[in-house]
């Protein structure tokens, strides 16, 4: 969030100790699943994205707990500090994108080929939208992980991305169409966002 005070960001007081998380966990585990099922977003065969927002990033931080077996308010404060920037505040959509490739050969060919694709994600926001037109909102890379992520030579399989709508487009997302495209040298594809998952990402970009 770059130094930004944050009215979402969560707290200690909002992360279970192991003992309480665990005897929740597969129920907790099981909505989670459907939520980001709700907010994932495929962008033709190779990319998709995942809109993050705060129980995404709670439930991130419990499972990390666990798998660490974090016990102390600092190790969980740590984790608090990386995953509130990435949780987004009103006029903005959080996402990870992913590229899903599973073999080798695939990996070989392609993240070589995506360097800078963290900078090629765009929302297009109304008439013309579907066809490559609309309003376009680029996506920004989230500054704390970008130097980690981005190479000359090959990009790595998860970038952290941010878009910022001002009023003015965030009800030009509510009345639609909009469509989140990848529109890169060496993959363009676009997908429209049904209503259903505009109507998700509005409990976002919306106080």
């Amino acid at each position: 969030m770059d130094g930004r005070a944050s009215t979402r960001a969560l707290t200690l007081e909002d992360i279970e100790d192991l003992r309480a998380y665990e005897r929740g966990r597969a129920e907790y585990r099981t909505r989670i699943i459907e939520l980001k099922r709700r907010r994932r977003v495929a962008i033709g065969p190779v990319v998709s994205v995942v809109f993050e927002n705060r129980e995404t990033m709670r439930s991130q931080i419990q499972e990390m707990a666990r798998a660490e077996h974090m016990i102390s308010d600092e190790q969980i404060q740590n984790e608090l500090d990386v995953y509130n920037a990435l949780i987004p505040e009103p006029g903005e959509l959080s996402a990870t994108l992913f590229v899903e490739l599973t073999d080798d050969a695939a990996l070989r060919h392609w993240l070589p080929r995506l360097v800078g694709i963290e900078r090629s994600v765009v929302l297009r926001l109304g008439p013309g939208a579907e066809s490559g037109a609309g309003d376009p909102v680029p996506a920004v890379p989230e500054a704390a992980h970008e130097e980690a992520l981005t190479r000359e030579a090959v990009t790595a399989s998860v970038h952290y991305i941010r878009f910022a709508l001002d009023p003015d487009r965030v009800e030009r997302f509510a009345a639609g169409p909009a469509v989140l495209a990848v529109e890169h040298p060496a993959y363009t594809e676009r997908t429209p966002l049904t209503d259903d998952v505009r109507a998700e990402l509005l409990g976002d970009l919306r106080p």
